[in-house]
């Protein structure tokens, strides 16, 4: 009998297989589960055996998180912080010391302060480009030389226009390694074990990255995905990553995303139907065409896709085009090419992206950031009742037999287990009160799944992590509530209490 390295013994583990949860122990040896199943697992143990008796706290696979942004993390955490200054020039004052690689930079400035004048800002900083990112980061301060330097206005900070500066943020080395060592430290503690990143282009320190996998460091298993946005798709790029990282138990490319459609708020989102208060169904002039041939290129060079689309016209529209894409034996796409937001899509759409095999990527935790008031004033004023019906409807999802998974969008949201579980299968605003949609939500077992087996499916990593069986990687998180036995309204107080990858333990929150 093999000695495990961990036993975990719990009254409640959660193996994202389909069968409820139960009361025994995983035994762990080296990277892999050797062992699980009911009962106290003692056959397994030695006198190196680290027993962790967890009484009642959940035993899960890690989580996956399929849709996050550290280059947007990173951005909300560059040079000075800023949050207690009271005044533009205290601002100034801070932000000078902080001069890196011809750039002054500053985060979480309070939001009353960024109402100043441009030639302030140029006087204080003359021609290097100084950028103050405001709180939440919804705009930022800027000189001249910036907006010179970078390509965009505070009045157009959304991530896309700034990959100028988060490329400049990225390589400067010095700054984005130790605060993506700090990023994982914050994933892990959430109990996140893979991450499909999104970056701009090609800009991802990978040597850097690859350099904190070869010392150990790493503490997520990482899939790089590219967003064109300031030059074409690049296939050579694509398949020099993959081929890079093709053995790599830790590395990965995962494909090309693009964004298609926009905010329905902001009529962006492409509706079938015209919205109620403006006579358009988009008010973007969505490209098409080029989505088409960047999406086909991909796909015949063994690339995957995912086209992010939020209104019904617009996961229509890329439903179209994945329909083209290569198909094996059932009509079934020969990669996993995914979806991403599907904020109010047709559910006559959901059977046809099960029928090829698209994976959807969601995020549970997009309704808990929502206003109630605004957000069901908003769907009443431009799409009305009936359509708005149709938002976040991970219910017909499943229940068309869709794979879901799971993103964040971080820093957007976070990978907060309980909230999600409150939002995604309580249907609740943060206010509380009626849950919205109630018929559109899951359970919580169904949630769980999606954000761990459904991740690991999507990211190609099924047979090795995504569920707890003998064989597979050790990755795996522990909280300290129960959040498939108690009511969503109460989920909220949920922690993770202890994460490991790969078998070994990367947060230990067990005496917190």
């Amino acid at each position: 009998m093999t000695c495990a390295s961990y036993l975990l013994r719990s009254h409640a583990i959660f193996d994202a297989t389909g069968r409820e949860a139960f009361d025994g122990y995983v035994a762990i040896g080296g990277s892999r589960i050797i062992a699980l199943g009911e009962g106290d697992g003692s056959e397994y143990a030695g006198p190196r055996t680290q027993v962790l008796e967890l009484g009642d706290g959940l035993v899960i696979p890690g989580l996956v998180d399929v849709h996050c942004f550290f280059n947007g993390w990173l951005l909300q955490h560059a040079g000075a912080d800023l949050s207690s200054v009271s005044s533009i020039e205290e601002a100034f004052d801070l932000v000078r010391p902080h001069a890196r690689n011809g750039l002054f930079i500053g985060h979480s400035l309070p939001m009353h302060l960024v109402d100043v004048d441009e030639s302030l800002v140029d006087e204080a900083f003359g021609d290097v480009p100084a950028v103050l990112v405001a709180e939440g980061a919804e705009t930022m301060v800027m000189n001249t030389a910036a907006e010179r330097s970078f390509g965009f206005t505070p009045q157009e900070c959304w991530s896309e226009r700034a990959h100028l500066l988060l490329k400049a943020v990225m390589d400067d080395d010095g700054l984005s390694v130790p605060l993506y060592r700090e990023y994982l430290a914050m994933m892990n503690s959430y109990g996140v074990t893979s991450t499909k990143e999104m970056g701009f282009d090609d800009s991802w320190f990978v040597d850097r990255v690859q350099e904190l996998e070869d010392a150990g460091e790493l503490t997520v298993r990482l899939h790089l995905m590219s967003q064109p946005v300031g030059k074409p798709i690049d296939i050579e790029y694509g398949i020099a990553m993959r081929d890079r990282f093709a053995h790599d138990p830790f590395i990965s490319f995962s494909g090309f995303n693009q964004m298609t459609d926009g905010s329905i708020s902001q009529h962006e989102g492409e509706m079938k139907e015209p919205y109620l208060d403006a006579d358009t169904r988009c008010a973007l002039d969505i490209d098409w065409s080029r989505h088409r041939e960047d999406v086909l290129r991909a796909d015949a060079a063994g690339l995957r896709f995912s086209l992010h689309a939020q209104g019904d016209g617009a996961v229509s529209h890329a439903l179209d085009i994945l329909e083209q894409c290569r198909c094996g034996d059932g009509g079934k796409l020969e990669l996993r090419h995914a979806m991403t937001d599907l904020e109010c899509a047709d559910p006559a759409d959901y059977q046809r992206m099960a029928e090829l095999g698209v994976v959807a990527e969601v995020y549970p935790l997009i309704q808990s950031i929502a206003d109630r008031a605004g957000k069901l004033a908003m769907i009443d004023a431009k799409v009305g009742p009936a359509r708005g019906r149709n938002y976040w409807n991970r219910r017909a999802m499943l229940d068309a037999g869709v794979t879901v998974s799971c993103g964040t969008d971080l820093p957007m949201t976070l990978d907060d287990v309980g909230v999600g579980v409150y939002s995604a299968c309580g249907g609740y605003f943060p206010e509380g009160g009626e849950p919205f949609n109630p018929e559109n939500t899951i359970t919580p077992a169904e949630l769980i799944c999606a954000w761990t087996a459904g991740g690991s499916y999507n990211l190609g990593q099924l047979d090795r992590t995504g569920t707890l069986e003998v064989g597979k990687y050790a990755d795996i998180a522990v909280f300290d509530v129960n959040v498939l036995a108690c009511d969503p309204i109460e989920a909220r107080s949920c922690r993770c209490r202890l994460t490991m990858l790969d078998g070994r333990v990367v947060f230990d929150g067990l005496d917190g």
